[in-house]
């Protein structure tokens, strides 16, 4: 099943990206593969497993939210919620977070193959965990609402899709199926 896929190693060499790297470093650590949901679980610190502690990712948003800072995507700012201050992180390079809305809305509609196996993988990728974020809908929003209604009804098809079949015809995703299973669960 698409929730039971285990991750294996197929390469340890550094990607130079810190977080990459380190899970790289955890997954060639463990001693028995593990699943593809207990990674999930593990790299966003949502397990509390003490047998495997050591292998999750510590500080997970907030390192990210650093790295998208440091290359100016973001910027980071305190905010005043009554009581206490925040620190947040707004959108300050526009042309990329619109670089990535026009790919998806252009992969749903000017490109659109009908089949997610001839679509490109960083693309279903991108679809899949900009559904899992519940961010989808905000990105077909700036669409006139006969193309808002075509991309949503494209989307909403091929996310329920079944993982798991989806997954055994897989030819190189299978991993993006199992990640939605794991997100659907």
């Amino acid at each position: 099943s698409a929730l039971s896929v285990q991750v294996l190693l197929k390469s340890d060499t550094p990607t130079g990206d810190v977080l990459l790297d380190e899970t790289l470093r955890h997954i060639k650590a463990t001693e028995s593969a593990e699943t593809v949901q207990t990674w999930i679980e593990l790299l966003t610190g949502e397990t509390w497993n003490p047998f495997k502690l050591q292998y999750q990712l510590r500080n997970v948003r907030e390192r990210i939210a650093k790295a998208l800072v440091e290359k100016g995507i973001l910027t980071t700012e305190k905010q005043n919620f009554l009581l206490f201050d925040m620190t947040t992180h707004p959108v300050t390079n526009a042309t990329e977070k619109q670089r990535l809305v026009k790919k998806l809305q252009e992969s749903m509609l000017e490109r659109w193959v009908n089949d997610p196996h001839r679509m490109d993988r960083r693309t279903l990728a991108l679809l899949v965990l900009a559904h899992s974020s519940d961010v989808l809908e905000n990105v077909f929003a700036s669409l006139a609402d006969d193309k808002y209604d075509v991309a949503m009804n494209r989307t909403k098809d091929l996310l329920d899709m079944d993982p798991e079949v989806e997954a055994a015809k897989a030819r190189g995703t299978e991993m993006i199926w199992a990640v939605l299973a794991a997100f659907n669960k």
